[in-house]
């Protein structure tokens, strides 16, 4: 993977400005929760299986996969849920797993209240 944009490093550092004016529109404004949230699915959008599973692997202890799949499936049980939702699951917490070592990594305004 050559692209200096590559999501994987989630280092704002070593992201490239190669999206020109559309990127410095963004810029003047205060980067939120909801607003990296959404860049955080157009990055995972844009991703093969192949980088989505490097992502997750880099940013993701094993143990904390392994939790997910395990509580999903606790959780789930009993509950009158579609089996296609109960199957993604671990996979939406894992998401909003992302999201938080995301915002850790890069958000500095650590008053901002959660707005989940």
């Amino acid at each position: 993977m050559n692209d200096p944009r590559d999501p994987i490093r989630f280092d704002p550092e070593a992201l490239d400005d190669s999206e020109g004016a559309e990127r410095s529109e963004q810029d003047d404004r205060e980067l939120t929760r909801e607003g990296l949230a959404w860049e955080l699915v157009e990055v995972l959008d844009e991703l093969t299986g192949e980088e989505l599973n490097e992502l997750v692997s880099k940013n993701v202890p094993h143990e904390t996969i392994e939790f997910f799949a395990r509580y999903a499936g606790e959780f789930s049980e009993g509950l009158t849920i579609d089996p296609k939702a109960r199957e993604r699951l671990p996979n939406l917490m894992l998401l909003g797993y992302l999201m938080r070592v995301l915002e850790d990594r890069l958000l500095v305004e650590p008053d901002e209240p959660f707005d989940a």
